[in-house]
């Protein structure tokens, strides 16, 4: 299984100019705790940063600046880690492991990002996995009681 078969393709963006207000609110109405910070391209999105909801609270909040002026720009990760829609699963779980990241935007071929791979994903994938597997324990015991009452 690829990331790019599981992964949100409803990407929240906004572009470097955009208000850390802008970014909050947009948090708030899509229920997301992160926003992909993207530039423009040819008509392609292209990620060039993440804002998250811990960035707003210690970089705006905390030092109580103005957000209605602080630009997402300002304050977005300066390295973005993105990844492949062609990517296995597994691949981008040990990715993120070793970059110690939550979330993780999926691109295309040409860099535009199509969609984002997240540590909710991932264990919404695994508790579906073990589910699977408790089902299969439940069937082999049913199976051995019918054969050797």
């Amino acid at each position: 299984m690829t990331v790019g078969e599981i992964c949100n393709r409803e990407v929240i963006v906004i572009q470097r100019d955009g208000t850390t207000l802008e970014a909050a609110k947009l948090m708030r109405q899509y229920h997301v705790g992160a926003v992909i910070v993207i530039e423009k391209q040819n008509d392609r999105q292209i990620p060039i940063g993440i804002v998250t909801d811990r960035d707003l609270v210690v970089e705006v909040l905390a030092p109580e600046l103005d957000n209605a002026v602080i630009t997402v720009g300002d304050i977005m990760s300066p390295e973005i880690f993105t990844i492949q829609e062609n990517t296995a699963t597994y691949e981008a779980i040990e990715y993120m492991r070793r970059k110690t990241i939550r979330r993780l935007p999926v691109v295309d071929e040409s860099g535009e990002l199509v969609g984002i791979f997240t540590l909710d994903d991932v264990l919404e994938l695994l508790a579906a996995e073990l589910q699977d597997l408790a089902k299969l324990v439940r069937y082999e015991q049913r199976k051995e009681m019918r054969h050797r009452p």
